[in-house]
């Protein structure tokens, strides 16, 4: 079955129950000391300084993202995440390229996000889709990584 990608408010219980597997998850693959969860404040989530999607495969949600605007021209991937049922299958490009999609909608240039060292399928992600490493743009710390791409 085709995975499709449709937006969602940050606030229903699909959304939030996608959120919490990923700040679970991320909890259990944190390397670098204790994983203090930094979930995005929903309202930065929506239109239009945001977007929050999610990947479905057929009635399951598998997955999500989002996006905040930092700056007029600039938006950061927030919550990458693909469920197990989601993985192995394209679901975390096919996200990224609706975000990066949405960001431009949204009048973005650039895109950025952090991510941390444990989390290799991410970073390999980003670098197979043309992120360049950057240095810290927050302080974020969970973060260990900081990457950026133009979009237009």
């Amino acid at each position: 079955m085709p995975i499709t990608i449709a937006p969602e408010d940050p606030a229903t219980d699909v959304a939030q129950s996608l959120l919490q597997a990923y700040f679970t998850d991320r909890a259990i693959t944190f390397i670098g000391g204790v994983y203090t969860p930094k979930p995005a404040d929903p309202a930065t989530l929506r239109a239009p300084d945001g977007a929050f999607l999610v990947a479905w495969r057929g009635d399951e949600p598998v997955g999500c993202g989002a996006l905040r605007r930092l700056a007029p021209e600039r938006f950061e991937v927030k919550h990458l995440y693909v469920a197990p049922a989601g993985r192995g299958q394209g679901t975390g490009a096919a996200l990224l390229a609706a975000l990066e999609a949405r960001a431009v909608e949204l009048g973005a240039r650039e895109v950025v996000l952090d991510t941390n060292k444990a989390l290799a399928a991410a970073n390999g992600l980003y670098a197979s889709r043309g992120y360049a490493s950057v240095p810290a743009y927050n302080d974020n710390p969970n973060a260990t990584s900081w990457f950026a791409k133009p979009v237009s």
